[in-house]
């Protein structure tokens, strides 16, 4: 801050460089769509306490009162529904850094109570009854246990009396032990991953930029995950039963930059091809291969049909797999994107060889990981 603005520059100055002349919903909504993703959670209010909406319970610290003087909550809401089938929700930070009444509370070690009741509830109500989100993605419990927030209390409207009662995910940061125990799907830390199948819904939040969750002007070209980075984290969360939320931060001036469009519609390309393998699959009994590195399982309960996602095309075309018991005059292999279906060769009770199909580069379905289709395989 020192070497980069003026003295005596202070955190709420940066309200009006807060401009967002360049956001566009639909352009957004658009990029979303072809990314291939199911839903989008946009922070409406971080740590700093800055909601993106016209919040009654935020005075003069607000999208609507200070900056771009747009509710650009709204705006987003509506183009993603608008445009795309997306399920759109909400992130929310319980606590704020330098709210005068949390840090009263804090300082009474959460004996009272005056944040929760008239801040952080009340934004609470106020962005599910307005914008109706699909997901609350809660975080930030300030240290404070979950009766503090009045957690449970929230929850049972939102759950029993609240517009989308009937539709709504939330996860699992509502205070101090709730994360990676109560919830409906586990975060349990940022960029989880854990490798290994996990007994309840999780997801893997984590960032393109693998160093921040904002926008950073001087970040290099190495600090950006590749679309390679990307498909394996996708395919390794998916084949353990989590979700992959990607983050993107997006600039002052409202701008998705190109890198991290570039990113997102990779991913669609790749999902285009390869969609079959993660939307709507369950994790199989193996969740990777016990004989090649880089394979990664998922099973379609509907189509009865495991997918092996392999991140490496093997130099001699031959692609052995340990796990998949075949059956001879049963069994199917095809490669996801290409017609025709492949030889195989079984390796005693369990395992087998795939020839894969010689292509050219152009003749590729894809280009950073393929899908193996197996059906009347055990």
């Amino acid at each position: 801050m020192e070497a980069n603005y003026p003295p005596g520059f202070r955190y709420e100055d940066f309200g009006p460089l807060f401009t967002a002349e360049f956001f566009d919903p639909n352009q957004w909504a658009d990029i979303l769509k072809a990314s291939g993703a199911k839903y989008v959670v946009l922070t409406s209010k971080h740590h700093e306490g800055f909601t993106l909406w016209g919040s009654k319970y935020s005075w003069n610290w607000n999208a609507v009162d200070v900056g771009p003087k747009r509710d650009l909550v709204a705006e987003l809401a509506a183009s993603v529904r608008n445009r795309t089938d997306l399920h759109f929700g909400l992130y929310h930070s319980l606590f704020e850094w330098f709210n005068p009444l949390f840090l009263e509370d804090a300082t009474n070690v959460f004996k009272t109570r005056k944040f929760p009741t008239s801040k952080s509830l009340p934004e609470l109500y106020e962005i599910v009854t307005k914008y109706q989100p699909e997901i609350i993605w809660s975080d930030g419990n300030g240290n404070a246990p979950d009766t503090y927030w009045n957690s449970t209390g929230f929850l049972a409207w939102l759950y029993n009396d609240s517009p989308v009662r009937d539709t709504v995910v939330t996860n699992d940061r509502w205070g101090v032990g709730s994360i990676c125990t109560h919830g409906g799907y586990y975060t349990c830390s940022d960029r989880y991953n854990p490798g290994h199948l996990l007994p309840h819904k999780w997801e893997n939040c984590m960032t393109i930029d693998r160093r921040s969750w904002g926008y950073r002007r001087d970040a290099q070209l190495s600090d950006y995950l590749t679309i390679e980075d990307l498909v394996k984290q996708l395919v390794e969360t998916v084949s353990c039963g989590g979700n992959l939320l990607m983050n993107i931060g997006p600039t002052h001036d409202g701008r998705i930059a190109v890198i991290f469009e570039e990113r997102l519609r990779q991913m669609g390309a790749w999902l285009e091809v390869n969609g079959e393998a993660i939307y709507g699959t369950k994790p199989w009994r193996a969740q990777n291969d016990s004989v090649t590195p880089e394979v990664w399982y998922t099973f379609s309960p509907k189509e009865g049909r495991v997918s092996a996602v392999f991140l490496n095309w093997p130099v001699s075309g031959i692609l052995e797999l340990g796990e998949p018991q075949a059956k001879l005059g049963e069994t199917q292999v095809k490669l996801a994107g290409y017609k025709e279906p492949l030889k195989w060769v079984a390796l005693g009770e369990k395992g087998l060889i795939i020839a894969l199909p010689q292509l050219t580069p152009k003749q590729l379905p894809c280009q950073w990981g393929w899908t193996l289709q197996l059906t009347a395989i055990k």
